[in-house]
């Protein structure tokens, strides 16, 4: 279930340059003071770029065709119809909040041969990435998490044949930036559902109708995504709205989603104003949840906000907590973000991971489409709760490893059997790809020799010497229970002995995964720059029905003009370095 073809198209189309790109929405955002701002680890703000192409154009004119009534454009402040005149290294301040963790470690397998993290299905971070460089700037680094990146794309992995929620597919590569390692691709895929096979659904629609929504990319955009999905409920289903501004209310009970027109017209009657009570808001919608609760049926709240709450409990753990401790009574929390400028990226991402749901940036109409409508299933229906992956490498195969992205879901080694530790958990036809960067046994690694360093473990005798890793995935049913475990020996046998024996799907994740990290500080990809991550993308792009890597295609090149604009004007931009950011 992934975006129709007819839905694709070329992401830069529309607005140039000049008093055109100002007019049509495009670039970076001036400052904006309304509401307040939830404190997080770090905030980090994208920079001012040149004009580029953006979707802003296409996003107007879907949002007239697919909402109640079209929205007319506010009027252009003095300071946007001149923003290509800003002066040289200018940078806007929009308070959108991002957590900036530090990447992985390497691990030495002699020391520390398992590595234990949590599933993550979440893939706002692609487009919120492609948000921010379509208007024209570079994501701060703690936008970019790369396994979000990876896991936007369809892969065409086993599925599962054993009676098990899931199939398991691994394969081994030459990594593209250095000559040393080896690329580990681990993917999972889930049993994928039709619409029609879901169980009855029980949804309450809780949505931001604060000042800090009054925009194009705020409110209209809820509306016209709430809608999509309207569209695809079924009699057996219920519906609930809830808003919250200053406070919070009920604007519609549980409705049969048969009742759609009822349904559409309280969603067209939304308008915006106000602060943002946020936990109240929250609070509110699982207590519409439990009034409408589905006993052995889907229970979620879909929360459509930018994240900034600024009334009420805005404490970011305490707003985790809240929904810790809801997700106990079988009721998820999904995030839908929206919004630019003081978009609180860190909180939305982290609301979901605490309620048991996912998280999705909406940047435009498709996007709505494919999250609501053409992955439905995915988004709503679990098959598998509390996703746990953990390899084992082999010392006699492996030297060195480190795992690519999924900082904020790493574990501890005993978590992985300890049920009680809470993980992702993976709807019907979601996939997972993690990718480990390893070094073989007797090539040389990124770290030095010890001195005084205890010796390489021993495999044991039972082990077999072409086992390169042991992969483990452990997971609990739907119905709970105790957890279930699958292993698979991943073989050295596996391994392609050149990059381009791999299949289009590894080295097109290889390509997603370099761009990442190139676009925070490409510590370990070395001379790898742009131009060869397009190379690597373009040429595993593969059938590509719904035109995805190819749209992946042309970000890359978008964010590779933008670092040459961003270089010194006597000193081009090192092909190998990341991406510049003026200060």
């Amino acid at each position: 279930m992934f975006l129709p073809p007819h839905y694709i198209r070329p992401a830069f189309q529309g607005c140039a340059a000049g008093l055109l790109l100002a007019m049509a929405g495009c670039g970076p955002s001036l400052p904006d003071t309304r509401g307040g701002a939830l404190p997080v680890q770090e905030t980090t703000a994208p920079q001012a770029a040149v004009a580029v192409p953006s979707e802003a154009a296409q996003a107007d004119a879907s949002l007239a065709r697919h909402s109640a009534k079209a929205f007319a454009p506010a009027p252009m402040p003095a300071s946007m119809l001149q923003r290509e005149a800003l002066p040289a290294g200018y940078r806007a301040e929009p308070r959108e909040q991002y957590q900036n963790l530090p990447d992985n470690p390497i691990h030495s397998v002699a020391q520390a041969p398992v590595s234990t993290f949590s599933a993550d299905v979440d893939t706002g971070a692609y487009a919120n990435v492609r948000r921010l460089l379509n208007q024209g700037s570079l994501p701060p680094e703690g936008a970019v998490r790369l396994e979000e990146l990876v896991n936007y794309f369809p892969y065409d992995y086993a599925l599962p044949g054993d009676g098990s929620p899931f199939g398991v597919t691994t394969e081994i590569a030459p990594s593209p930036w250095n000559p040393h390692t080896r690329l580990l691709r681990i993917g999972i895929k889930a049993s994928d559902r039709a619409v029609a096979e879901l169980a009855p659904a029980n949804l309450v629609f809780l949505v931001d109708v604060s000042g800090s929504m009054d925009r194009r990319e705020g409110l209209p955009l809820v509306q016209s995504t709430l809608k999509l999905l309207v569209d695809q409920l079924r009699e057996q289903d219920r519906v609930s709205l809830v808003v919250y501004a200053g406070e919070s209310r009920v604007v519609l009970e549980p409705t049969s989603g048969r009742d759609k027109a009822k349904i559409r017209n309280a969603i067209e009657q939304l308008t915006a104003g106000g602060s943002t009570a946020g936990a109240s808001g929250i609070q509110l919608a699982y207590q519409m949840a439990r009034q409408g609760f589905i006993k052995n049926g889907i229970n979620r709240i879909l929360l459509a906000t930018d994240g900034d709450f600024n009334v009420g409990i805005s404490d970011f753990d305490r707003l985790k907590q809240m929904a810790v401790e809801q997700r106990k009574s079988g009721v998820s929390l999904t995030t839908l973000g929206f919004g630019v400028d003081n978009y609180n990226e860190h909180l939305m991402e982290q609301l979901a991971d605490a309620g048991d749901g996912n998280y999705a940036y909406i940047d435009n109409l498709r996007e709505a489409r494919k999250v609501l409508v053409d992955q439905l299933g995915s988004t709503l229906a679990v098959v598998a709760k509390d996703v746990k992956l953990q390899v084992e490498f082999n010392p006699e195969q492996v030297s060195e490893y480190r795992l690519l992205g999924y900082e904020n879901r790493a574990l501890k080694r005993e978590d992985f059997s300890n049920d009680k530790v809470d993980a992702g958990e993976v709807g019907a036809g979601h996939t997972v790809t993690a990718l480990y960067e390893i070094v073989p046994k007797g090539e040389p690694g990124w770290l030095e020799p010890l001195r005084y360093g205890p010796a390489p473990a021993q495999p044991q005798s039972s082990i077999k010497s072409d086992e390169l890793a042991m992969l483990r995935v452990r997971y609990q049913t739907t119905q709970g229970g105790s957890s279930r475990l699958i292993e698979r020996p991943i073989l050295a046998a596996q391994q392609h002995g050149k990059l381009a024996q791999a299949s289009d799907d590894l080295r097109f994740a290889a390509a997603v995964a370099a761009f990442a990290q190139q676009l925070k500080d490409a510590r370990y990809t070395g001379d790898f720059g742009l131009k060869d991550t397009v190379a690597l993308a373009r040429g595993a792009k593969g059938e590509d029905r719904f035109g995805l890597r190819g749209e992946f295609v042309q970000l890359v090149e978008l964010a590779q003009s933008l670092q040459t604009q961003a270089a010194p004007a006597d000193q081009p931009a090192p092909a190998g370095q990341a991406l510049s950011r003026r200060e």
